[in-house]
């Protein structure tokens, strides 16, 4: 093949994600993420994961279980039910306190979060406040003295709150005509944790301190979901919840604040100028230490939330031992000590990670296409290990010769790793969907390859090309990826 017609560089970088929108429409042009039900007219803060969206969604968790559970000896895996015992959340003080504050444009009906409008208000003038934790008085309170107005100018309702569990009924009878059969989607996934730390305590028989992990959905209902995919009434979690002796409370902390910040600069390759701890000032009842680490997601506006590190304290063992009447205690053997454990707490949001990844690595760069001519291109520029398509066989042209060649390289690496074969439009344009989808290599089979037996393999980032044979391909990416 010329290499001439084909050669490309990179001249700079020079544009990032900044509009929402633009994120939104890219996301699903590429087949990241669609809208729900969009035939219908779609369904409020809930999206679908397209081919490729789902591919980087399972990169990343798989990424989180090897660091959490595969490369521990103190960590282990769950996968509870997303329906548990109505009790659970009477215990876990769901029913009675998960509230968020509502209040309401008296001439639009439209429904807000008050601390967001309170937040955005003081945001918009400049102003600080601290947003932590505030009740529906003391929201009420801001939006007077400050005079706060809704989106479309309208005066608002006094704030009240409002439970967030998603309800629903098991059985056969409705649970209009019978209480019993009330049961909640689970609002988080910790709380099946705790359930089973009994009987991963008595069938593993692990010593303290150890975790228990699983990745799981959740569901709430959100006043109002606005932001894609990081605030939605159906998203997944990746949590885990390590049970400690209290006197090790604070070197734990500390050593988990470390591991999933490293964890995320260097696994995920998040920059990490654009990451941050937030200490929580107000802290629940039950709790002695919080800290979010916050990312700076440019279509968002700023630092938001990412994943929280809590120290719980005994508060959930000890609710629901008082309210399922099992023992949930444990005895040192060693020091003869009999006490409830403490837990530490590191949960995070798969979806909030998942945009973070995309937001990160997206990229406009000024480029000399293969003609001399300055051009452009979008590249998701994300670590190999997390890109959906490891590598993509293009044939030059649609000869039925290349293509029953590259077919037969197709089959020699698609059972070791993601594969994707296109043989539609010219092969810049397939280098550029390639490109805009985060495809490290692009292997090229021309009318060469049916005599020398060997394709052109194609860097993403720098876009430089090397001959290999077809031979050496397994060898080739066994050492680049």
């Amino acid at each position: 093949m010329n290499q001439q017609n084909v050669t490309e560089t990179v001249s700079q970088s020079n544009s990032v994600l900044t509009s929402l929108e633009q994120f939104k429409s890219w996301a699903k042009e590429n087949g990241f993420i669609y809208p729900s039900s969009e035939i219908y007219g779609g369904f409020a803060a809930v999206y679908d994961y397209g081919h490729y969206g789902i591919l980087l969604k399972n990169n990343i968790q798989r990424l989180w279980e090897k660091s959490m559970v595969q490369e521990r000896e103190d960590v282990y895996l769950l996968d509870s039910g997303i329906f548990m015992h109505p009790k659970t959340w009477v215990a876990s003080g769901h029913v009675g306190g998960f509230e968020d504050v509502l209040v309401e444009d008296k001439k639009t009906h439209k429904r807000f979060r008050a601390d967001h409008l309170v937040e955005e208000w003081f945001e918009k003038h400049g102003k600080s406040v601290d947003m932590d934790k505030k009740t529906a008085a003391e929201l009420s309170e801001l939006i007077k003295a400050n005079n706060i107005k809704s989106p479309d100018g309208n005066e608002l309702t006094e704030p009240r709150s409002f439970n967030l569990l998603v309800k629903s009924n098991m059985g056969t009878t409705d649970a209009s005509f019978n209480n019993e059969n009330v049961t909640y989607l689970r609002g988080e996934t910790c709380q099946g944790i705790y359930l089973e730390y009994k009987n991963f305590r008595d069938t593993l028989r692990p010593k303290l301190p150890f975790g228990i992990a699983q990745v799981g959905k959740a569901f709430r209902n959100e006043i109002v979901a606005r932001q894609f995919i990081f605030r939605t009434r159906e998203f997944e979690q990746m949590e885990m919840q390590y049970f400690h002796n209290p006197k090790d409370k604070e070197k734990l902390f500390d050593m988990w604040k470390n591991e999933r910040m490293n964890w995320l600069v260097n696994v995920l390759g998040i920059s990490s100028e654009n990451l941050r701890f937030k200490k929580h000032e107000k802290l629940v009842f039950y709790a002695t230490a919080a800290f979010d680490i916050e990312y700076n997601f440019k279509t968002l506006g700023g630092f938001k939330e990412l994943e929280g590190i809590h120290d719980r304290g005994d508060y959930d063992l000890t609710q629901h031992s008082k309210f399922s009447g099992e023992k949930l205690d444990y005895f040192d053997q060693e020091s003869g000590e009999r006490f409830t454990p403490h837990i530490m707490e590191t949960s995070v949001g798969l979806n909030r990670l998942l945009m973070m990844v995309l937001e990160e690595g997206w990229v406009v760069e000024e480029i000399v296409n293969a003609k001399g001519e300055k051009d452009k291109r979008i590249v998701l520029k994300i670590k190999p290990e997390l890109s959906p398509i490891k590598i993509a066989i293009l044939p030059l042209s649609r000869k039925i010769e290349l293509q029953t060649k590259a077919k037969e390289v197709l089959n020699i690496l698609k059972g070791t790793y993601q594969t994707q074969y296109d043989e539609t439009a010219s092969i810049g344009k397939r280098y550029r969907r390639q490109d805009e989808i985060g495809t490290p290599y692009c292997l090229t089979v021309d009318f060469d390859s049916l005599t020398d037996n060997s394709v052109t393999v194609r860097d993403r980032d720098t876009m430089k090309q090397e001959r290999i044979e077809i031979s050496q391909l397994k060898d080739y990416f066994k050492l680049k990826l």
